[in-house]
């Protein structure tokens, strides 16, 4: 059995879980914890193995280390967390600052405090290896691409437990199987009949992905985790001249601009409330405009998504939802889907609303498309991609 630590890495924060994977791929959380308000992240994963030690997991034990990164520069995959992987991260921290920084400085603590353990990395970006160059290439010169600047997609583990579990549920194995073994088989399996869903995950970060037969086809999100759908904080998508007219008109430099598109923005942004869904939802209901619209906002464009993704696969089986938002309020998830109806979607509304933090199908038995609820377990879908990365 390998013993896989899964290293869950924030700006001031460290989380972990560990697993013990068998030879079937069957795996088993033996232990889980963190570290809030982290100074430095060799203290804190000193601690973590030495909490890891009390639990009977020795540190000896730790086949390796597997980390969830966001954004290399030219660089996606599952991979050895080698200086190739740390200055990919380095190269791309502009890009995605609240991440790349933190997971190259977890990765080097590690170095430091666990070395026997072998360091692996699996980005955010690998589920969208198969989709098709069309949604991957932005209308930008040449020169542009060259560098890198083209849809790159993320929440890549959370949208492939999703592709897994839905199908499930609806009772499509062999899709499940393909989106199950996607990187063993180098891509989707051929399937008789193909299994087309779209998966919101809803959650401090938001994204939707179109998924066929287990793979993505594209994501809300593109070039960067500031794209798509409105973020807690986070803009989401934007005209690119409204930058240069915001800087002119507002007297602001570019770190201002940025402060204001990924801090301000987003849900707080329109709200003027907060970036947390269950405090906008409060203020809306006491009848707060901006939180109301905050709301709306939110649930159009995952519509808007669901749409475009539906539109380019010919129709839909299924859509899931994932992410905390998604899986606490039913709310939330009836206001985005009941004006799909007329395409298909019908909520079974009591089914759908005794879905909190749980999963299941809650579409009506006689709706074309099914709806379902996922409990997301990114940290699986990871130690177990670790683990027969290990293998070979």
């Amino acid at each position: 059995m390998k013993r896989i630590l899964i290293a869950n890495v924030g700006s001031t924060s460290y989380k972990y879980t560990a697993f013990g994977i068998s030879s079937d791929g069957a795996c088993v959380e033996l232990a889980r914890g963190g570290v809030e308000r982290v100074s430095d992240y060799e203290s804190a994963i000193a601690k973590s193995l030495s909490d890891l030690e009390v639990s009977g997991i020795e540190k000896s034990s730790i086949d390796a280390v597997a980390f969830k990164t966001v954004l290399g520069k030219n660089l996606s995959g599952l991979r050895d967390a080698d200086a190739e992987v740390l200055k990919a991260l380095d190269d791309m921290s502009f890009v995605a600052p609240a991440h790349n920084p933190p997971y190259a400085a977890a990765i080097r603590a590690f170095a430091k405090v666990l070395p026997s353990a072998r360091g692996v990395v699996l980005f955010e970006t690998s589920f969208y290896q198969w989709a098709d160059r069309a949604w991957k290439r932005y209308a930008v010169p040449k020169k542009w691409d060259e560098i890198g600047i083209r849809r790159n997609g993320f929440h890549g583990a959370s949208h492939k437990f999703a592709a897994e579990r839905v199908a499930e549920l609806c009772g499509a194995s062999d899709a499940a199987e393909s989106a199950r073994m996607l990187y063993v088989n180098g891509g989707p399996m051929r399937l008789d009949k193909p299994f087309r869903m779209v998966n919101c995950h809803l959650g401090g970060s938001s994204s939707v992905c179109g998924i066929l037969n287990g793979a993505a086809i594209g994501s809300s999100m593109g070039f960067s985790p500031q794209s798509g759908l409105p973020q807690n904080n986070r803009v989401g998508d934007l005209d690119s001249m409204a930058i240069p007219f915001a800087m002119k008109a507002l007297g602001a430099d570019a770190d201002g601009i940025m402060a204001d598109l990924s801090k301000n923005g987003g849900l707080l942004g329109i709200s003027g409330v907060s970036n947390d869904m269950r405090d906008i939802r409060a203020a809306a209901d006491a009848g707060n405009p901006d939180a109301e619209l905050a709301i709306e906002v939110l649930a159009y464009s995952a519509r808007s998504y669901i749409g475009q993704f539906m539109a380019q696969m010919g129709g839909l089986d299924a859509i899931g939802f994932s992410g905390g938002i998604a899986e606490n309020n039913p709310w939330l998830r009836k206001k985005i889907l009941e004006p799909l109806e007329p395409l298909g979607v019908k909520i079974d509304f009591a089914k759908n609303s005794k879905l909190v933090k749980a999963e299941g199908v809650f579409s009506a038995e006689d709706s074309k498309v099914k709806a379902v609820a996922v409990v997301a377990n990114e940290e699986v879908v990871i130690a177990r991609e670790a683990a027969r990365y290990l293998e070979k």
